[in-house]
Parts: structure tokens; sequence; C-alpha cells
């Protein structure tokens, strides 16, 4: 990629490009991936929730050999501590002196598979470096390489044993994806991939290239009333009644916080930008809106009683909330 801005039809070649390539040991999973690179360019994280076996590791193990990254890959487990993620001082007897050793969370790629396993002090960790992009040991500042995307996974099957994220500190993530099982032409493909050795992969896009790349989003234009459309989308979550909705009041204790309307807007530019338009639409808003707010809402008693899903609650409000009438601008040359 030139140094020069590439157009928004070069960019979403590009891109789709290293999705190809990715594609070329991902079977299924287009929803996962085409959120990967959204949060990836938007500069945001990802919290995935699936049960096992759903290539969450590969996909980002793939994806980082694709844009030429390091990748790193922590467990979590109950007997974790934050100095297994971030790096601790270690004392050289030989020398009498104290290094600096950095933790796993230095990547470009970062997997924290089944980050509800961890204690909350570990957990705090991470998501401490994931908001500020640097880690503090023994009071000097180490910044983690750029760019970084974390993406954790969650395991809905389960609760022996395991942490959930605070209701504030799931807020630090974009967006949160839910997949399920592949269809069975996906299945077939994934079974038959098995039998013989990956595809090498052929790095895509560089490093510098997707940071240029994450310099395109913030040229993307959102017009006013679409931002209008998601501050109403999380204030709608919030006061239901006052959108037409008062039954659902009972089922919510808290709506979404303003890191909510933030995620949406900025995540629809990066998805206009992967589909090749310098500008973000309805659409765009409406396509990320679910995955931007489904864990920023806290469910009240009554709402688990009856097994209403935020994802529910989510439907209604998209139906209530009207859509704004926002003419689409022609995409550049």
């Amino acid at each position: 990629m030139s140094d020069q801005t590439p157009s928004p039809a070069e960019i979403s070649d590009r891109l789709e490009q290293a999705l190809f390539e990715i594609r070329r040991v991902i079977a299924g999973q287009d929803s996962m991936l085409e959120r990967v690179l959204v949060c990836l360019l938007a500069q945001g994280h990802l919290l995935i929730e699936g049960v096992p076996g759903l290539a969450k590791t590969l996909t980002v193990k793939t994806t980082a050999s694709v844009l030429g990254g390091s990748f790193a890959r922590i467990q979590f487990t109950p007997d974790l501590v934050p100095s297994d993620l971030v790096g601790t001082r270690v004392y050289r007897p030989d020398q009498g002196t104290f290094e600096t050793e950095l933790g796993p969370v230095f990547t470009n790629f970062l997997l924290a598979d089944e980050i509800n396993r961890a204690p909350a002090k570990v957990q705090s960790a991470l998501l401490e470096v994931m908001q500020e992009r640097q880690v503090t040991i023994a009071h000097e500042s180490h910044p983690v390489p750029s760019p970084f995307l974390v993406m954790a996974t969650q395991n809905p099957i389960e609760s022996e044993g395991t942490y959930p994220l605070p209701e504030a500190q799931v807020d630090r993530f974009m967006l949160k994806i839910l997949i399920g099982y592949p269809e069975h032409d996906e299945e077939l493909t994934i079974v038959q991939r098995q039998l013989h050795e990956p595809p090498e992969l052929r790095e895509v896009l560089t490093l510098d290239d997707l940071r240029r790349l994450q310099g395109a989003v913030a040229a993307v234009y959102v017009d006013p009333a679409l931002i209008s459309y998601a501050v109403a989308l999380a204030t709608a979550t919030r006061a239901p009644e006052e959108h037409g909705m008062p039954d659902l009041a009972g089922y919510l204790e808290y709506g979404a916080s303003p890191r909510g309307p933030i995620s949406i807007t900025q995540a629809s530019r990066a998805l206009a930008l992967l589909r090749g338009r310098d500008y973000a639409t309805a659409d765009d808003v409406r396509a990320l809106a679910k995955d931007a707010l489904r864990h920023r809402l806290v469910l009240s008693y009554q709402a688990l009683a009856e097994n209403v899903s935020a994802d529910a609650i989510l439907d209604r409000v998209l139906a209530a909330v009207p859509v704004p009438d926002v003419s689409p601008r022609p995409a550049l040359a």
C-alpha cells in the first residue's frame, strides 16, 4: 500500500484480500471475521461468547499471520496473577540488579481465552492495558505495540470456577458477539480441511498498512443524524417508557453507558470502510447496534426469571426508535 491515502474502493479491496486469505483457514464465522477487522480498524477490542471449538483461537492467530503482526494467547485460569499478564521486576543475583520482564500482553494480537476463569484482579489488569494501552511496572510506563487488539472469549455453558466480568469492566469492550455452531456445509468444510496440511498463508497487509487504514477510518463521514440515532438507541435502553416501551422498564436495571453510542459510531465508520464507502449509513449503525449494546445492559431479576435476553430487548428498541432518513453520499473515486 502506497503512502498516499487510498480510495475507499482500494481499501475495501485490500481488506477483502485479507478476509479471503483468512477464509482459506477459517470456514464460516463470517460475522466474527468481519467484527475482528472492524474492531482492529476502529482500535477497539472484541468479546466473543461461544462454546469451545468454534475457531476463536485460530481466527486471531490466522489474522496475525495475514496482517504481519505478533500473536499471543493467554489461557485464563483461577491461579493466574496480574504479573502473569503484564510482567514484573526480576532480581538478577549475578548482576545485583532488577530487570523488567514484560508479559505476554506486549503483542499486536492477544487472545484472552476464557477471560471469566480468572479472578477480578487479573481481569482488571488486562482491562487496564486495553484502555490505557500501556503497563506501569515499578513506576515506569511501557506502551504496548501498535496496533493492539484484544479478543477475549467466554464460555456460556459452564459456570463452575468462573468469575463473571463486572458490568463496569465489560463496558471496555467495543463489541460483544455471540457465535453458534456452523451450518452443515460449513462444518463439512471444516472437517475436510483437517484431513490436509494447513495452507501457507501470505502476508496481505503490513502493520504500517494497518496503521494507515486506522487513520483512514477517522476520515469516514458520519452524519449528525446518525450520531443522534446511536444516542437515541442508548437512551431508549435507559428510559424505555419514554420511547413507547413501558413494559421493558421492569427488565432493565441499567441501560447502555455513553460508551455504547461511541462504540456504535466508531465501529460504523470502520464497517463503512470495509464495505468500500467513505461515509456511514443507517444500515451500518443498525448492523452493529446489538453487538455494541448487548453487553452494556444490566438485566433485572425479572428478566432473568422470565428468560428475557438482552438481544430480545434490543430488537424491541431497534423497532421502536425511528431510523433517520439520511441520503447517502457517493463514494469518492
